[in-house]
Parts: C-alpha cells; structure tokens; sequence
C-alpha cells in the first residue's frame, strides 16, 4: 500500500477554507483519481501540537492511498495540473508532499 501524504504548514497570516477543501476539491480528487487506483482518503484538520496550549504545526492534512507507487505518478502525471492548480480556490499555503509505502 502506498501513501501520499499532502501537509499543509501552519504559516502565521495564511488562510484555508475547510468547506471547500473537504467538498468540492476533494470530489474532483475523487472523481479524477479514483479509477487511476485511489483506494481513499482521509482529512484532518490540526488542533494542537503535543504541548496543548501550543498550535498545531499544520493547520490540515490529507492522506490518500494507492496500491502501486506507479497508480500515484500515473494519476498525477495524468490529472495533477488540474488537482494542483485548484490548490488557489481553498488555501494560499503551498503543501508538502510525501509519498511513502505502508509496512
């Protein structure tokens, strides 16, 4: 199983709007990807570091799953200008990216 892994740093002054996030780009994520080996995905939104009184050093986070390294790069080198470049429509931040394999 292979992870991607997309992290959302909590920048002082930056903006992220979580209805947009959690509907309309995550559907086109979805729609685009789900045939392409997208098994699912999950959304957090950070509350805290582990101090509790401390901020959360992402503001959200997005995990999707694959089954092949190969499905991730095919599905975003097939459909990443179009999931990327809608990036602008809920945040200024600009994400970090990690693929990784489940063990």
């Amino acid at each position: 199983m292979i992870k991607v892994t997309v992290l959302y740093p909590n920048d002082e002054g930056k903006s992220f709007n979580f209805d947009y996030w959690t509907g309309p780009h995550m559907e086109t994520v979805h729609r685009l990807l789900d045939s392409m080996g997208l098994q699912r995905s999950e959304l957090e939104k950070g509350v805290s570091a582990a101090d509790p009184n401390a901020p959360a050093p992402f503001v959200a986070m997005a995990t999707m799953y694959f089954n092949t390294e190969d499905e991730v790069h095919e599905g975003f080198k097939t459909h990443g200008r179009e999931i990327l470049g809608d990036i602008k429509n809920y945040t200024d931040i600009s994400p970090q990216f990690q693929i990784s394999e489940v063990l």
